[in-house]
């Protein structure tokens, strides 16, 4: 009698906890075929658009994506790569030797030049920044700056007026602290923007209000955080009231991003 009721109790147990096991993992399976189906889903958009996803390299003649900005960044590692990159997208420039050094050196430093792909001049013309600065100059030309100038100005920008890139400083010109991204040329302080029909639009000059000059830098102020990791305007302090700082500060993978 004894083993006919612990069978009947061990019945009972099965009959009374099958149903949930089986709900579970009904659940478990479903929730796995959920995910590997948008796995699929992403694999597929991102075949399309490796832009929009952190691994893969990045081609420069593909619109900007969700990770175009860091990937930008991280070609500091790859010097090589990012100077094919350059040529491949049809941008003409001069590869410079590396001068300066200890926390003041440039590492291969790339001239700009206004030809190819590039139709946006640099003035002064001399400037030779990083080459991962040179490569989101130029998606912010195509995909920023140009567009912003024809639908808020209704002209075309002809001229980049800089304050330069290199700089052997610390940040703010502190004679302690943090050194600034200019002391490697990874970083390029943008003034003033000149027109085709003659006109010249200014941070400085331009940069408050609400017409429609105030528009544009703020659309291509908004435009160049996509691309640079550090982009700072009049609205973060007295000290960029006259121009952008652009830079590609490599803080990481997970390193955090600035856009002011």
């Amino acid at each position: 009698m004894a083993g006919k009721s612990h069978n009947r109790n061990t019945d009972s147990f099965w009959k009374a906890r099958l149903p949930r096991f089986v709900r579970r993992s009904t659940k478990t399976v479903i929730t796995l075929a959920i995910l590997a189906a948008f796995g699929l889903l992403a694999y597929g958009f991102a075949s399309n658009r490796p832009q929009d996803v952190p691994w893969g390299s990045i081609d420069l003649r593909q619109p900007v994506g969700a990770f175009t900005g860091r990937k930008l960044t991280a070609l500091a590692d790859d010097p090589d790569q990012c100077r094919f990159l350059l040529g491949d997208a049809g941008i003409a420039f001069e590869a410079l030797p590396s001068r300066g050094s200890n926390q003041c050196i440039t590492v291969n430093p790339v001239r700009p030049l206004n030809s190819g792909a590039l139709s946006v001049s640099l003035s002064p013309s001399d400037v030779a920044p990083s080459c991962p600065v040179v490569a989101a100059l130029a998606l912010w030309e195509w995909h920023v700056l140009r567009p912003a100038a024809r639908e808020y100005l209704g002209s075309d920008v002809v001229r980049i007026r800089h304050f330069g890139s290199y700089s052997c400083r610390r940040m703010y010109g502190n004679d302690s602290g943090a050194w600034s991204e200019h002391a490697t040329a990874n970083a390029i302080d943008i003034a003033a923007f000149d027109l085709a029909n003659g006109q010249r639009i200014s941070v400085l000059g331009d940069w408050k209000g609400d017409d429609k000059e105030a528009q544009f830098l703020r659309e291509i102020r908004d435009g160049a955080c996509d691309l640079f990791a550090t982009v700072l305007s009049p609205d973060y302090n007295a000290a960029h009231a006259d121009h952008f700082h652009f830079d590609q500060a490599n803080r990481g993978a997970m390193g955090w991003r600035a856009c002011r």
